[in-house]
């Protein structure tokens, strides 16, 4: 069976455990319910399955965050970093950190 696509027979055993799960629900009672829920809340191990399958998008927040600036400068300057690879604004920011005296 393919991962993407689901077979029909797939489809119905869902469907019907969706069906069974719904009914189940109906017939707890409020005590029931208030009981299960309380002990959820008490496993430090249970999170809420909403966090579990919300897509994270994007890179983490920063806890240090970088100022965006328009910046012109000669070629030769831009090239020579550059020319170092991946990384070269990271050094070029460490470059003007020590320039200004800025060192971490």
């Amino acid at each position: 069976m393919s991962k993407v696509s689901r077979s029909a027979s797939e489809k119905a055993r869902m469907a019907e455990a969706r069906r069974r799960a719904l009914i189940s629900l109906e017939e707890i009672s409020d005590e029931e319910d208030r009981a299960i829920t309380a002990d959820a809340v008490a496993d430090p191990d249970a999170q809420p399955a909403d966090e579990l399958f919300r897509r994270k998008i994007g890179r983490p927040p920063s806890l240090n965050k970088k100022q965006s600036i328009l910046l012109r400068l000669d070629p030769d300057v831009v090239a020579r970093f550059k020319a170092d690879g991946e990384g070269w604004q990271t050094r070029m920011n460490d470059a003007l950190r020590k320039a200004a005296g800025l060192d971490r």
